[in-house]
């Protein structure tokens, strides 16, 4: 009798929003609708809904630490996801776990800047995240403007530029393994959203119809939370990368169906069974 496939065990290492559109409930849904048993730390408090963010609070940093290492040490992770962390102790005190853990595909959402334009991570917090968290992440996600705090210029403003931004962003990652750059460009203006995906080597461009709707709420929490999902399953980084995009591109098409809340609606997790 042949042996079922393992069910990758996913964690997401994020904030909570309340509405479920973003952070760790989002992640947790997509993960779970992409097949993989998730589990979640929560790095992070917010008063938070589809119109905004009111306000943060920041979890000890060392009860972070306490949630990941009980957790991890009970249930090894096949893929991590790190999202909103919010402050420095917090990042430093990831980045130092997961060095200790080492898991196999850590993808790192560098949330910055929520939908509404709220601040989501601490300005001093920036260089904890290069210094902390670059060295140990198989894979990062930024927006451009994302892209663009990270390499301190501005953010690309066409496919050309997204490919040198690309190419810059790997530079700082570690060299030991494979390392890849998920370079989202759905800033850019135009009818298509095109995504880069590389490693040093292969530049891979992603292309997907830009959805007209107001609901993107949690687009790139989903994004990365996908990724974690599909990686430990396909064990090979660009299908997983257009499997990840061709499933984030239907939750947005279908997102006006859910008809939640007044403001940036989220987008539609489980859209293959509702």
């Amino acid at each position: 009798m042949p042996v079922a496939p393992s069910i990758p065990k996913t964690l997401t290492i994020a904030g909570v929003d309340p509405s479920g559109g973003a952070g760790v409930l989002a992640d947790v849904k997509a993960m779970s609708a992409l097949g993989a048993y998730a589990c979640a730390v929560v790095a992070a408090l917010t008063a938070q809904s589809t119109r905004g963010v009111a306000g943060v609070q920041p979890v000890d940093a060392a009860f972070v630490a306490r949630q990941i290492d009980t957790l991890l040490a009970d249930v090894p992770a096949d893929a991590v996801k790190i999202g909103m962390l919010g402050n420095r102790p917090v990042t430093e005190t990831v980045g130092e776990r997961l060095r200790h853990w080492k898991p196999p595909h850590v993808v790192l959402d560098p949330v910055m800047i929520a939908k509404s334009g709220d601040a989501l991570l601490e300005r001093d917090a920036i260089g904890a995240l290069r210094e902390a968290l670059l060295p140990v992440v198989t894979m990062i996600t930024p927006n451009l403007p994302e892209a663009g705090v990270l390499l301190e210029q501005r953010p690309a403003e066409n496919v050309k530029e997204m490919r040198r931004m690309a190419e810059k962003l790997r530079e700082q990652l570690a060299y030991d393994g494979q390392r890849w750059v998920y370079l989202k460009g759905g800033h850019l203006p135009g009818d298509a959203a095109i995504d880069l995906v590389h490693d040093g080597d292969r530049m891979i461009e992603l292309v997907a119809p830009r959805i007209d709707t107001p609901h993107t709420h949690g687009t790139g929490c989903t994004l990365s939370a996908a990724l974690a999902a599909l990686l430990p399953r396909l064990n090979d980084t660009p299908e997983a990368a257009r499997r990840a995009k061709d499933y984030l591109t239907e939750a947005i098409r279908q997102s006006d169906r859910l008809k939640v809340g007044s403001g940036h609606g989220p987008v539609h997790h489980f859209h293959r069974w509702w």
